[in-house]
């Protein structure tokens, strides 16, 4: 049985009676041309190995978890947070009363992920403060403390060299590697009216999940934005 004094008090699964069967007995698909998209943004988090990658023999021996190629580390991402927000809907749709059937429908939307992993061609790890980087021809090292890509030595010359101590030629990693873009787009009239507000919800409660899980050192000043 449905409560429906649950569903009012969840902003997130507030829909009609007459919504859930109509999409249940396949009458609630929205029309072609008429789906509602969502675009999302979440950033903030520090960057784990297993979201970059390197294709330099030498590198995944030294770093345990790190990507071995792009389509990897991509992948890494979009599993995280498309698995992320499921299971938020999942667990709202449970609070709820939804039985199985109305919750496929929920959960059966269109998520595109957008991002573009950095590559480590070359990395220090877990450096000591007095430790010196020598440059290497148009190849900066990026600096891994532990599980997380931290910063990156800009010295790319023979002659140029960075000082962990004192932070020379130490640069921060660029901001496109620590936000990651998205599109929840909407295929039923089960979810066609959601707000922004309630996809906002919905997103804040997946940065809170993440900022509670394995990731969590990296995720736990992360944000997410819905436009």
């Amino acid at each position: 049985m449905i409560d429906l004094m649950i569903l009012a008090r969840l902003p997130t699964i507030l829909i009609s009676l007459s919504a859930i069967f109509a999409a249940v007995f396949g009458c609630g698909v929205i029309p072609q041309g008429q789906a509602r998209a969502w675009s999302f943004t979440v950033s903030g988090f520090s960057l784990p190995v297993a979201m970059v990658y390197s294709t330099t023999p030498a590198v995944p021996p030294r770093v345990p978890g790190i990507s071995t190629s792009q389509e990897a580390a991509s992948s890494f991402v979009s599993r995280l947070i498309m698995q992320t927000v499921i299971d938020v809907l999942e667990q709202q749709g449970h609070r709820a009363g939804l039985p199985d059937s109305i919750l496929s429908v929920i959960l059966n939307q269109l998520m595109t992920i957008r991002y573009v992993p950095l590559e480590c061609k070359a990395v220090t790890v877990n450096p000591k403060a007095s430790e010196n980087i020598m440059g290497v021809m148009m190849n900066p090292f990026y600096i891994i403390v532990d599980n997380t890509v931290t910063a990156l030595c800009g010295a790319v010359m023979n002659n140029e060299m960075c000082k962990i101590e004192n932070n020379m030629m130490i640069k921060a990693i660029d901001s496109k590697y620590t936000s990651i873009a998205g599109t929840l787009t909407t295929t039923n009239i089960v979810m066609a009216n959601w707000s922004k507000e309630m996809w906002q919800s919905v997103l804040n409660r997946a940065v809170r999940m993440l900022s509670s899980g394995p990731l969590r050192s990296h995720f736990f000043s992360a944000v997410a934005t819905v436009s």
